[in-house]
């Protein structure tokens, strides 16, 4: 069966209250207690098996992972569908808050955008299965366990999606720091709305372009012309949240 790895007291808690199957718990001997201590207490509220360890140990076994002193084998991540993301919005009584992650390659960025769409009430992110990262324990540690909360769907064609979510009324916004509109002087984004957020190096990819209902961009004020990924995304989806409460 496939296994992944958690690393981390926050990402760690977080799967544990979420529901995550988790197999295995190892602590780092030496480990504050006062920090591990709610993993512990839901661990064993759930009957998971705790190991402690040298810290040495966990080194070797997430080599390229901040573990903080602890870390989990878990099941897989599990996927949902893009109908799964729609139905959930309108559960909630809300009209549709997605995002399209075009080829985001950097797991820090994906970590940090799933941990603001979480605070912002995105129903749901959508990322194409091939030239993209996935949710990996780094992606799961950098969002602070928010990758727990935020349903995730992949996709085989980010372009067929596009068009799928508009046959389900959804208007999708494209994010281009070529566009002539800004962000501040559209007003879609409080109907359903899938903003997508590009490559960080190219952006948008040509036909994803082209799908796109509008295309809007950031003001920039500075000498530089683009911001990183996540952090694009996150101002995009504070607006979004703005508009909404208005």
């Amino acid at each position: 069966m496939e296994q992944e790895w958690i690393g981390g007291k926050h990402s760690l808690l977080e799967a544990l209250r979420a529901g995550r199957t988790i197999n295995k718990i190892w602590i780092a001997e030496g480990a504050q207690k006062h920090l591990t201590q709610p993993i512990v207490a839901e661990a064993k509220k759930q009957g998971i098996i705790i190991q402690y360890v040298d810290k040495r140990k966990l080194d070797q076994m997430v080599p390229d992972l901040q573990h903080q002193g602890v870390v989990a084998q878990a099941a897989p991540f599990a996927y949902v569908e893009v109908e799964d993301l729609l139905a959930g919005a309108d559960k909630k009584g809300e009209p549709a808050f997605l995002l399209l992650l075009d080829e985001i390659e950097d797991p820090h960025n994906l970590g940090s955008i799933l941990r603001t769409a979480e605070c912002t009430g995105v129903h749901g992110v959508i990322l194409p299965k091939r030239r993209s990262a996935s949710v990996t324990a780094t992606v799961s540690k950098t969002s602070a366990g928010a990758a727990e909360y935020v349903p995730v769907a992949r996709v085989t064609n980010l372009a067929q999606t596009i068009d799928q979510l508009k046959e389900a009324g959804v208007w999708v916004v494209g994010t281009d720091v070529a566009a002539k509109e800004e962000i501040y002087d559209n007003g879609v984004f409080t109907g359903p709305v899938a903003i997508v957020i590009g490559n960080e190096n190219k952006g948008m990819g040509r036909l994803i372009k082209e799908k796109c209902d509008v295309l809007v961009k950031l003001p920039m004020a500075g000498k530089l012309n683009s911001l990183n990924a996540s952090v694009a995304a996150g101002v995009v989806m504070y607006e979004v949240l703005r508009r909404r409460r208005a």
